[in-house]
Parts: structure tokens; sequence; C-alpha cells
């Protein structure tokens, strides 16, 4: 049975470039990136916001997901995600633990010798190659809704059903994994709204309903891509929720604004309901596309 785990490699500016985050763990007199198993039914960048913390004390937003790494313990495979994560605050209290004694601070080329294990090396030659600061741009689907037969009134006041309720609810502290805080721009049909109402709540994010993030405005509303131009323009952190119907369109359009390329594999296939894809982008300009699905 596969084991899996998550963590990230931790960032921050320094004196003489960039330093990423490294742990002592005295039991294993290691040094090593912060990771941590999973729980059950834990979406993986909940995983390593969450271990990264117990293990460091550093609170963490995500940014572009690295390649996973694989190899075996005790016989049994083991895989752990990867995130580039921006250091927002530190709790010089939680390190020692029962985990770690001891937390270090040094640049890429320093960390490549100090670590342990050679997946650690890896990681930290994917996080070296590409971008560490980024701006998320995160197109959402709404969560699981009352079927269209079930609801007799207007489509538009259509409601969550009791798992896209419990989706909307686990998608606040997911959503906030890569922006504690964003600009939220959001369909104002029911569905969308209470999709992307926990969020909101959580971080006290400001919410703009728009009429033209509809399914029914269609495949080409200009006011709906001059919304997503806008908010990609603001260089701050952005959500938009929308439907099946007119997401493609919405990523068009943020693509062609960002210069990157028509199609990714990992945008490629239609999102199911509750997905999002984070667009991350730098200056203007695409650095990658991450895809994130709830668990069924």
């Amino acid at each position: 049975m596969l084991i899996r785990a998550a963590g990230a490699v931790v960032w921050r500016p320094g004196p003489d470039g960039d330093q990423v985050l490294l742990v002592h763990r005295r039991k294993y007199d290691d040094w090593s990136l912060p990771k941590g198993k999973q729980e059950p039914d834990e979406p993986l960048a909940l995983t390593a916001v969450r271990e990264v913390l117990e293990e460091s004390g550093a609170r963490v937003t995500l940014g572009r997901h690295l390649a996973p790494v694989r190899y075996k313990v005790s016989g049994n495979p083991k895989q752990v995600d990867y995130w580039v994560a921006s250091l927002a605050s530190l709790d010089p209290a939680a390190v020692p633990n029962h985990e770690v004694d001891e937390i270090a601070w040094v640049p890429v080329p320093e960390a490549l010798g100090r670590v342990s294990y050679k997946q650690d090396v890896a990681v930290l030659l994917d996080f070296a190659s590409g971008t560490t600061e980024s701006t998320p741009l995160i197109l959402l689907r709404h969560a699981r809704a009352l079927a269209r037969s079930e609801w007799k009134r207007d489509d538009a006041e259509r409601p969550l059903d009791k798992a896209g309720t419990a989706d909307a609810a686990l998608l606040a502290s997911l959503l906030a994994c890569f922006a504690p805080s964003a600009s939220v721009a959001s369909s104002d049909t029911t569905r969308c709204l209470d999709t992307v109402g926990p969020y909101v709540e959580l971080t006290g994010s400001p919410l703009r309903p728009s009429g033209f993030l509809r399914a029914s405005q269609g495949a080409d509303s200009s006011p709906a891509a001059a919304l997503v131009f806008g908010l990609i323009a603001a260089r701050e952190p952005a959500i938009v929720c929308a439907h099946r119907e007119n997401l493609p369109a919405l990523l068009t359009s943020a693509l062609e604004f960002l210069g990157g390329p028509a199609a990714q594999d990992k945008a490629a296939k239609p999102l199911p309901k509750g997905a999002f894809l984070v667009l991350h982008t730098t200056n203007g300009t695409l650095a990658g596309i991450d895809r994130y699905e709830l668990p069924d």
C-alpha cells in the first residue's frame, strides 16, 4: 500500500539571496525538508501546511507544486508531494518538539550539501529551477448542487446539496493554503456564492458577485474576460468561481493575458465540481499551472 506524505521547501529572503528551511530530527540525526504523513481524507496541500507548522513552527503560503518523490520505507512504497512555500510567520517556541530539535535557514547551495537524503536533493534542484515568488489566480468550479430535476425555481437560485456544503467547508481551508486572502469574483448564482462563502468568512476576503460569470453568459463573454484581465493586472491573489460551461473560456482569457500556451496538461480536462486550477503568475507572466480535486 502506498504511503502518502507531503511537505514544502519553505523559503524566505536572506542577505545573500533566498534561504530555505531545513529541520534536524534527533531520532534519526538527519537534516531534511519538513514533511509528514497524510491524515485520512486530508488533501495533500493541507497535509503540507499542517506538517510544516507542526515540525518547525512555520506558517506558510503554498506556491507551485514540485515533482513528487518516491522511495521505500521498510519495503513499502512512499510518495511525498512538495510545494514551494513562502514564509508567513515563525513561532520560535515551536522547536524543539517531539520530532525536531533544531531548524536551520540556509542558501540552496548549502542545503544541497547538508540534507541527508538524495530525494531531498532532487526536490531542492526542482525548487531552484523555477520561480519562488508567485501570485495565484485560482479558477474554481462550484461545489455539488441539487440536481436540476429536484429544483423547480429559478436555476440561478439552485443551492448546494449536503455533499457540496461539506465540500465548500473543506475548500475554505484548502484555498487558504494558496491565498490566505484574495479578491473573490463569483458568479452571482447561489451555488457559486455558497461555494466561496466559507472561504470569504474564514479569510475576510472581499467578494464581488457578477452576473457576467453566469454559465448563461456563454463562452464569449467579453465582460467576463475583462474581469479576469483586471484581476491579473492587479497582481494580487484572486479567486474566480464559475461554471463548467464558462471556465474553459475564462482559462483561455487568462492564458492569453499571461502569454501562456493555449493548452496545458493539467488544464485540459474539464474540472469536476469543487475542483480548481491555480495559475501561478510572476510579474504578469505564467509561471505554472496546478490542478486540485477534492477527495471523493
